[in-house]
């Protein structure tokens, strides 16, 4: 046997028994993108030592995106907020009142010799006279003289007008009496974040609502398809992409006070890893998109290299999207269970599922390669080890 023909033997001896015997270990010296498919739904964390969690894997179905689609949906501030009832003003602690009296001809009280300031005077026999603004004491008084402190906590300017009416009579000539809120600091929403103005709005009886609070705060800085909105209200909080509450007038609820509106800049993105046209980090708008069109973006997948039955997407998921039985053994990071969804794309039906399976912010989309790829990488290295030995065995010849 010559040289050449045992020195082929060998080498092709040597890559066969390594292919044929020892794969997983052969495949790990290969270079590769990212695990294979059986390497992602084997998933090593559930049995390795290595304190990392048990990943979930979830099959891309109908139910799958209902679910998902059902979880968003109970996040909208239509479903998490309640209806509030209409704002009438009702006086509290911290806000400035305004009070004027009137007093028929001749005043007993509140005439002109008086130290208050005179603020109207409508005829001959009529003179208003305005006291000083009071702000509203803790314990929900104010101090009117002649009258001594009385509760305006919990009325509204009309009820106590008619209390310190009542409360004169006997004592001035005729009185009316009109209160007016000059500062109302109980009844304030506030606008924060990315505005043009942050800052606090008081509710009035219209019932202001979610837009119309953004708008005062003269509207935000960046595109809407790039601006998410939080709402906070008594330990409650939610978020909602801008375009969305205005596609969606339900969601544009009336406010209540004490609600705290914010308006963040968010570019969304995902990361495309593996087998697809291009690997990179893609934003989105925050509106969202679906699993179709984060296919689209990135080129689709290389048809020389993807596994159609390989498709993923790694995030970590609210528990309102998985069932009870699809998180039993996953463990909680932060609040979200760490799924995988898989997807087979060779089955024509999954695109009409992908329409609706959304895309979230930090999403990872994960083509592995085919079987056939990791075969060819085996047979390219296979080549270039005999080619060498092939052309020394020609050359001895004299070839």
């Amino acid at each position: 046997m010559t040289f050449f023909q045992s020195s082929s033997r060998l080498v092709l001896a040597f890559f066969l028994t390594c292919g044929l015997t020892a794969c997983s270990t052969f495949n790990a010296l290969f270079p590769t993108s990212g695990p294979s498919r059986s390497q992602v739904i084997d998933n090593p964390s559930a049995t390795s030592n290595n304190n990392e969690p048990n990943i979930e894997i979830i099959d891309v179905t109908p139910l799958t995106a209902q679910n998902i689609l059902k979880a968003q949906k109970q996040n909208q501030f239509s479903e998490v907020f309640q209806s509030v009832k209409p704002n009438k003003n009702l006086v509290g602690p911290g806000d400035v009142l305004e009070v004027n009296i009137w007093e028929a001809d001749p005043p007993i009280l509140f005439g002109s010799s008086s130290n208050a300031s005179i603020a109207i005077q409508n005829s001959s026999t009529s003179k208003a006279t305005t006291l000083p603004s009071q702000v509203v004491a803790l314990d929900g008084t104010i101090n009117v003289p002649f009258v001594g402190y009385i509760k305006v906590t919990g009325k509204n300017t009309e009820t106590i007008s008619k209390q310190i009416t009542q409360a004169l009579r006997g004592k001035a000539n005729f009185p009316q009496v009109l209160v007016r809120l000059t500062q109302n600091t109980t009844s304030n929403i506030t606008v924060v974040g990315n505005v043009n103005n942050s800052m606090l709005i008081p509710i009035s009886p219209k019932q202001e609502k979610l837009l119309d609070a953004i708008a005062m705060a003269g509207g935000v800085k960046d595109p809407i398809n790039k601006v998410t909105i939080q709402m906070a209200r008594n330990g409650k909080t939610s978020t909602m992409p801008l375009e969305t509450i205005i596609k969606s007038p339900k969601d544009n609820i009336p406010l209540a006070p004490g609600d705290v509106i914010t308006s963040y800049f968010q570019p969304f993105s995902f990361t495309a890893l593996g087998a697809t046209s291009q690997n990179q980090e893609v934003p989105f708008e925050a509106q969202g998109i679906s699993l179709v069109q984060a296919l689209a973006r990135v080129g689709g997948v290389q048809d020389q290299r993807a596994d159609a039955k390989g498709v993923f997407i790694f995030r970590f998921e609210d528990p309102a999207a998985v069932t009870t039985q699809q998180i039993a053994s996953a463990e909680l990071i932060n609040g979200k269970v760490p799924v995988v969804y898989r997807v087979d794309m060779s089955d024509g039906g999954v695109f009409l599922t992908a329409q609706n399976f959304p895309i979230k912010d930090k999403d990872v989309l994960y083509v592995s390669n085919a079987s056939t790829v990791e075969l060819q990488k085996f047979l390219n290295i296979l080549v270039s080890a005999i080619y060498p030995v092939v052309n020394a065995g020609v050359i001895s010849k004299g070839f």
